[in-house]
């Protein structure tokens, strides 16, 4: 009997060109959203952009809604720690500009996620992983909780920003970072920080004696 011979290399360089596939395909999704869309794009479209075969499609995604979820949920985790960070910045001014402006410029993908058919499943998504945070940030004493005070900054940063992205004519990104410092993050942040202080190790420095 013959014995088969093992390539990890052959492996490797399949599972490396797979990767930079899936890449593509995400890649022509975004740039096609920018132009038109989520309804108006087609597979055919995506792998135009991509230039990458039809066929090569299905092998990494059944749909289209398939890519866009895998899309949607590195962008939920993104937008995640970006809404935490805010409140654990001292210049939280700078923070939620910071958040506004990551949206707008993803803006046509933004708006399928928060305002398309898709949308409540995304924020149910968005809670489940602020739950998931919000677990690990729990401490005893805090007021609000630091796990109550998670979620409400998740899911209000989540709100604020579908109401931007409906509006006919927006807001300045400057101005709904204002409505988010200050009605989403000021009334919350001290609890997310106290938590934060709490959770850190501390270092315990012994004095010499004179």
């Amino acid at each position: 009997m013959g014995h088969k011979i093992h390539r990890p290399h052959l492996k490797t360089a399949q599972d490396a060109r797979a990767v930079r596939t899936r890449e593509a395909l995400r890649n022509a999704l975004l740039r096609l959203l920018e132009l038109k869309s989520f309804e108006q794009i087609t597979i055919r479209d995506i792998c135009e952009v991509a230039d990458v075969g039809y066929t090569t499609f299905f092998r990494h995604h059944q749909t289209k809604e398939s890519l866009l979820d895998e899309i949607a949920a590195e962008q939920i985790g993104e937008l995640v720690g970006m809404s935490l960070k805010v409140a654990d910045a001292s210049d939280t001014r700078h923070a939620s500009i910071a958040v506004c402006q990551y949206v707008d410029d993803h803006r046509k993908l933004w708006s399928t996620l928060l305002t398309g058919g898709a949308a409540s499943a995304l924020r149910e998504e968005f809670i489940r992983l602020s739950l998931d945070v919000a677990a690990t940030r729990a401490q005893p004493g805090a007021w609000p909780p630091a796990d109550i005070a998670t979620i409400l900054v998740v899911s209000s940063t989540l709100e604020l920003l579908s109401w931007w992205l409906r509006q006919r004519k927006p807001m300045s990104i400057e101005e709904v970072a204002a409505i988010h410092e200050h009605i989403i993050i000021t009334p919350i942040a001290p609890s997310m920080k106290q938590a934060q202080d709490s959770a850190r190790p501390v270092t315990r420095r012994t004095k010499a004696r004179s």
